[in-house]
């Protein structure tokens, strides 16, 4: 089993709203790293579900793997947000996996709390300069961050 940080836009798909579902598909992937870490996914991995774009950024959550990665369909959407004009059923570079929801922390582990934490200093989250919306995390980052949500 491998771990997982995904950020998200918590109006795009909050863990509050995961929560509330069965399920849901990630999906919107966009850049070339961040898909291929998307692919890499097993069922049963488990990820940190980060809160992004919003007043507070920051760990908000679990959630896991339910179906790894196949075609995301928005891809090929023109009514979606995440299409694109490259993109065709015969050849769509971008992938999505299924998710559920496993814990909301009672609150959001922000990314100020992450940044002085030397545990998590090689975490692509807090390094200058890293965007990436899907990253691995080790499982030593993955013990210090479930130590901070108690």
């Amino acid at each position: 089993m491998a771990y997982w940080l995904m950020k998200s836009e918590p109006d795009e798909l909050s863990i509050e709203a995961l929560a509330r579902q069965d399920g849901a598909r990630w999906d919107g992937v966009r850049n070339y790293q961040a898909r291929n870490f998307v692919r890499a996914m097993n069922v049963g991995d488990t990820f940190f579900f980060y809160h992004s774009s919003c007043p507070q950024p920051g760990i908000a959550g679990i959630a896991r793997i339910t179906a790894s990665a196949y075609p995301d369909p928005t891809a090929l959407d023109p009514e979606s947000h995440y299409f694109d004009t490259k993109a065709s059923a015969e050849k769509n570079p971008w992938s999505a996996v299924d998710v559920a929801h496993v814990r909301t922390f009672s609150q959001v582990l922000g990314l100020g709390l992450l940044k002085q934490q030397a545990a998590l200093e090689e975490l692509p989250l807090v390094q200058k300069g890293s965007r990436l919306s899907v990253m691995p995390v080790t499982e030593a980052q993955w013990a210090a961050i479930m130590a901070l949500a108690g």
